[in-house]
């Protein structure tokens, strides 16, 4: 009996020390919990009854020991039967966890904080630490694991930032600038001779030939009454009296050959006859005629080129532009437009631009406004990759085989995607626009975003491996991305502030991607402001315009580089007008503009000079404008016979009467 009662306390006393045990555990148990919440930030509901979190507790860790038969100081890793018991073993509220199912891994700063909660192999089996949080078959989150409060927010510019590595180079396949043997010499080339460097004897041999089988074409047709060949001298003459009208305005294009007028001019006269020039203006045709027929028949099909009809003068000249010339390390890519009204299907409207209605063309430009390449939107493309077409025209203009790497790629919003980014970044490229805050991959969280209450200057950035986005705030937020840039880098713009009735210069801190935006951006509006300084005359056919814009490419891009060539060199370069003045008489055959300014005076000369003999008197004599008889001479500018003898001077009375002037 004494034995069985001693055995009784015995167990009495086991009884005890497990009880404590359990008291001790149980107490851990609820501190280790409340301790996690105050980190995570979650907020468990109030009970009513202060001790209900620990009689949980100690009805889970008992249950959890007999259904593993373990001891109370077992070291084996503890498994839950239902999803609450597993959301309190992780000290998660089911009330206030995020439901759903597994989510999958998109960031990497997301990976990184989710990381941290997933325990190392020394606190495997832990008590509830022991859980994992990670499927190692699916490599998905459960939904435990995703906290409230551990989306990414918008960092300020005292925190600093860096660059990816490793870090771009520049290393261009050719030297930027002028080509040789171009830039070798110290003669700086003459107008002509760079025009004709985009507009070579092939591409105007090319033309005439064209020219020539379309007026037979028309003349077979009944559709033109006579036609002589053009020839290569009289095609650049053309070319040069399409620029003189460009640069001259007139109502009509008749207007340039009208004599009867104090508006009148000589020069188009000495060039070229007015019913030859508007011959030539209607049978000039780029592409062969019979090609242009067995083309038009693929019509509806894949193999149908609806720019046919440009393709010749088209592709010779963008193969010039990159020839002759290797842009420098900032690129630009804009849209231009060449405008028309036409009846057709690649007509496009742009409602920001100067010209809403016309051909759309993609241009890419270089810092000083060269036109380095250039494409006509068709509409669709058989070479489509599915990303869109802002990223379809951005990566096929940008040739690494012909650029090289290390260029900066700048754009604006509609090109701006961090797909397209990404993909430069591959290729070598850097680049930076402004972007939508609706493009897919932008961020989207408000978390320390600005507002509109936010001062001018304040910077909010995001960084996602070599992209990096940046919302600043000036009049407006801009927001920009770059892989070119670090957030900030100290820099600062003037902006005009008032306060308290006066208006003062302040100094606001700005990103460096904003400041290169702005600075590199405008290549494209450059070469617009260039080209279009003059007009054209308008036309019928939309392939007369789009050469007419062919014309001005090579016109500019000439200028471009006499400007660069001059700088070289240490010579005053031309202005643009000066320039195409200076084209425009090369091209005509009359040599420099300053040696036609005694052709402006009305001056009495012989119709034709250095006849000899019996030919003096009767040689090229015409009949007088004034008095209808024959006389041998003419006003040097109006090219009139006007008769100048004792008892008749008809050239005095002609440019005295206002009537005849009229």
């Amino acid at each position: 009996m004494v034995q069985i009662k001693e055995e009784e306390e015995e167990m009495v006393q086991i009884k005890e020390e497990e009880e404590e045990i359990v008291q001790i555990k149980e107490e851990e148990e609820a501190r280790e919990i409340k301790e996690e919440e105050e980190e995570l930030g979650i907020k468990q509901e109030e009970s009513d009854d202060e001790g209900s979190g620990s009689s949980r507790a100690l009805e889970l860790f008992t249950k959890l020991s007999d259904e593993n038969d373990v001891s109370v100081d077992s070291s084996a890793p503890d498994t839950a039967d239902s999803g609450d018991e597993a959301d309190f073993t992780e000290g998660i509220d089911p009330l206030r966890d995020i439901a759903g199912d597994d989510v999958e891994e998109t960031e990497d700063e997301e990976k990184k904080d989710e990381d941290a909660l997933v325990p190392s192999v020394e606190d495997e089996g832990r008590g509830r630490n022991g859980l994992q949080s990670l499927s190692p078959s699916n490599g998905k989150h459960s939904r435990s694991d995703i906290h409230s409060g551990q989306e990414v927010g918008w960092k300020t510019e005292q925190e600093s930032d860096r660059l990816p590595l490793p870090a771009l180079r520049f290393l261009p396949n050719r030297r930027p600038g002028v080509q040789p043997p171009l830039s070798h010499g110290d003669r700086c080339p003459s107008p002509a001779e760079l025009f004709k460097l985009y507009f070579n004897q092939a591409a105007i041999k090319t033309l005439c030939a064209n020219t020539n089988k379309n007026a037979a074409k028309r003349l077979s047709a009944g559709k033109t009454r006579s036609w002589t060949n053009v020839t290569e001298r009289e095609m650049c003459q053309y070319i040069g009296l399409a620029l003189y009208m460009r640069l001259l305005k007139r109502p009509k294009v008749r207007d340039f050959w009208r004599t009867a007028t104090i508006f009148q001019l000589s020069h188009p006269s000495r060039v070229m006859s007015r019913d030859r020039f508007l011959s030539v203006t209607a049978n000039v045709h780029m592409s062969d005629p019979e090609d242009d027929a067995v083309n038009d028949r693929k019509k509806g099909s894949p193999e149908y080129d609806c720019l046919h009809r440009l393709r010749p003068l088209y592709d010779s000249l963008r193969v010039a532009c990159k020839a002759v010339y290797h842009p420098q390390q900032n690129l630009c890519v804009d849209e231009r437009m060449v405008a028309t009204k036409a009846k057709l299907g690649l007509k496009q409207h742009i409602k920001g631009k100067p010209a809403t209605w016309g051909i759309k063309l993609f241009v890419l430009c270089d810092s000083t406004g060269y036109t380095v390449d250039f494409q006509v939107y068709t509409g669709g493309s058989s070479q489509a990759s599915g990303s869109g077409l802002s990223f379809d025209a951005v990566i096929s203009l940008s040739n690494k085989a012909f650029l090289g790497s290390g260029y900066h790629i700048y754009c604006d919003s509609f090109y701006t995607s961090p797909a397209l980014f990404s993909r430069l970044h591959e290729l070598g490229f850097g680049a930076c626009g402004t972007f939508r805050n609706t493009r897919v991959g932008a961020p989207k969280t408000k978390v320390n975003a600005l507002t509109k209450q936010s001062p001018r200057g304040s910077i909010r950035w995001i960084r996602e491996g070599p992209l990096l986005f940046i919302k600043w705030m000036d009049a407006r937020e801009v927001s920009v991305c770059s892989t070119l840039h670090t957030a900030f880098s100290g820099d600062t713009v003037r902006r005009v502030s008032r306060a308290g009735g006066r208006h003062g210069v302040l100094e606001v801190p700005v990103p460096a991607a904003v400041k290169d935006y702005n600075r590199f951006t405008g290549a494209v509006g450059r070469s617009d402001q260039l080209i279009g300084s003059a007009s054209w005359q308008r036309g019928r056919k939309w392939y007369m315009v789009v050469l007419q814009h062919l014309i001005d490419v090579a016109v500019t891009n000439s200028y471009l580089l006499h400007r660069e060539l001059c700088g070289q060199r240490g010579q005053q370069a031309l202005t643009l007008q000066a320039f195409q003045e200076q084209l425009t008489a090369q091209l005509c055959g009359e040599g420099s503009p300053s040696a036609l300014t005694s052709s402006n005076l009305h001056l009495p000369v012989a119709i034709v000079e250095g006849a000899s003999g019996q030919n003096k008197a009767t040689k090229g004599r015409r009949r007088c404008r004034l008095c209808s008889k024959s006389t041998p001479f003419m006003c040097e500018a109006c090219r009139l016979p006007l008769c100048v003898i004792l008892d008749r001077n008809c050239h005095k009375d002609f440019h005295s009467c206002s009537k005849y002037r009229l």
